[in-house]
């Protein structure tokens, strides 16, 4: 069964105020399986006051104490992974297999802050006179406001909660109205692991006035939004306004080169794997394939293989590889990126339509001869649409490569050690992946560069943005 989903503030799970309630739909039938807490400004006072009161609280634990109650968080998330999953893929229609990995390497993200908790640390810079000591320290930034999607309601999230609670901050999350109970899964395994009351707090409403409220507001000291580059640059804006610390997760539109010299089986098995995982709606999916000539044809014809071999189907089923898109707003979207790029000489070699008329499936599609004015050559597809075109040089692949103001990820395959050192240096992009899909690893860096955001979600570096550094200098009495 799906549950409603209540806000989280002050450490209960409580109904708006209003009362109001939004629905959840099932994107494999496109039917109401429940409902989510609608929050207003009334209770988004009560989450301001209790992440202040909760930060105050929050900031005076020790790192190892935080420590400690994040890694019980994480066991407590790994052993609810099976129940999280069934209702991750039940609101955002991921296969069952994708959502349960998801919850897990959810539990991998806290445990490796709360590692990060532990080893926060200041220095001593060196004195020019004897006496005096100069120290830089780390300290918490400040209570959090944090805006998460709906295609990752996991992934996403725990990155945020992580660094925050990990630095000693408070934190207010606006969760994804359309995946809430996953996220609220998550937040759940933080509260039995012994969080104190305001430390988090999780809201769901309408995004536009969430964002307008919370960033401007002065207990707010920190943003961090994942989401799309126009909405990210408005926040972003307001954010510089009040002179808010950011970090932006923002779109991508990453060209995957292949050169003659690749393993064309290896590219082929794993660029396929991660253009239709989650039915493409991944900010770091492969999309402009650019294939240099003299393989490009067999690229496509084993490319086109692999596509038309997926199981599409409800993610509850055991045998579905690639489920439906999240609702009917991105059906709408491929389908109209498709008839584009067919209207401006595109060539259909496989998919490019919606699968029956219940739920928002689409199929696996690959696109061959896709002109420069397509639409889809342009702005993020977020879909299962593969753009296939040929290249002859590296001055052309890289041209191609870098020729959109987006720069989150970007793949390349070769077998030249030559060839790979020099791709990874010449494409701009905040991750590069080489013969294999090495990224969104806790342990690594996660952000864009260019339109694609600033900082990073991963890695050793994100917990510096959720940290003030404080220099105390002192002379022995």
């Amino acid at each position: 069964m799906y549950p409603n989903v209540n806000l989280f503030i002050d450490g209960a799970w409580r109904p708006a105020i209003s009362g109001k309630m939004l629905p959840v739909l099932n994107p494999a039938t496109g039917e109401e399986i429940g409902a989510v807490g609608h929050a207003e400004k009334a209770d988004l006072d009560l989450a301001l006051a209790a992440a202040q009161r909760g930060f105050e609280t929050w900031r005076k634990v020790s790192a190892h104490e935080r420590y400690r109650l994040m890694r019980r968080a994480a066991d407590i998330l790994r052993s609810r992974a099976g129940d999280i999953a069934t209702v991750m893929t039940m609101e955002q229609g991921k296969p069952l297999a994708e959502s349960k990995g998801e919850t897990l390497a959810g539990a991998d993200v806290i445990d490796w802050f709360a590692e990060e908790a532990r080893r926060a640390y200041g220095r001593t810079v060196p004195a020019r006179v004897e006496g005096v000591y100069q120290l830089e320290i780390k300290e918490p930034v400040g209570p959090v406001a944090a805006f998460t999607p709906w295609n990752f309601p996991i992934n996403q999230a725990v990155r945020k909660i992580s660094c925050a609670v990990a630095a000693g901050c408070s934190i207010i999350i606006k969760g994804p109205e359309e995946t809430p109970a996953a996220c609220a899964g998550l937040v759940g395994a933080f509260v039995e692991a012994g969080i104190p009351a305001g430390v988090i707090n999780l809201v769901f409403g309408v995004p536009a006035e969430i964002s307008s409220y919370l960033i401007p507001h002065p207990v707010i000291r920190k943003i961090s939004f994942t989401g799309s580059t126009a909405v990210g640059k408005q926040l972003a804006a307001l954010a510089g306004a009040h002179m808010k610390r950011v970090t932006m997760e923002l779109g991508g539109h990453a060209p995957a080169i292949v050169f003659a010299d690749a393993d064309i089986d290896a590219a082929t098995k794993i660029l396929s794997a991660n253009k239709y995982r989650n039915a493409g709606q991944v900010c770091v999916s492969p999309t402009r394939f650019l294939v240099q000539q003299p393989v490009y044809g067999e690229f496509v014809d084993k490319f086109v293989t692999a596509a038309k071999a997926i199981k599409v189907g409800d993610g509850l089923d055991k045998d579905t590889r690639m489920g439906p898109l999240a609702h009917s707003r991105r059906l709408d979207a491929i389908e109209g990126f498709v008839a584009d790029a067919v209207a401006k000489g595109a060539k259909v070699e496989t998919g490019g339509r919606r699968i029956g008329n219940k739920g928002y499936f689409f199929e696996p599609t690959v696109l061959t001869n896709v002109s420069r004015e397509a639409r889809i050559m342009n702005e993020e597809p977020f879909g299962p649409v593969a753009i296939v075109n040929s290249f002859d040089t590296f001055e052309e692949a890289v041209g191609e490569a870098n020729r959109l103001p987006y720069g989150l990820a970007a793949y390349a395959y070769t077998r030249s050690t030559k060839t790979a050192e020099a791709i990874g240096h010449a494409i701009e992009s905040g991750m590069v992946s080489i013969n294999h899909h090495g990224l969104a690893l806790p342990e690594v860096r996660f952000g864009g560069v260019k339109d694609s955001g600033f900082g990073s979600e991963g890695g050793a570096d994100a917990l510096d943005a959720y940290l003030n550094t404080k220099f105390i200098t002192q002379m022995n009495a």
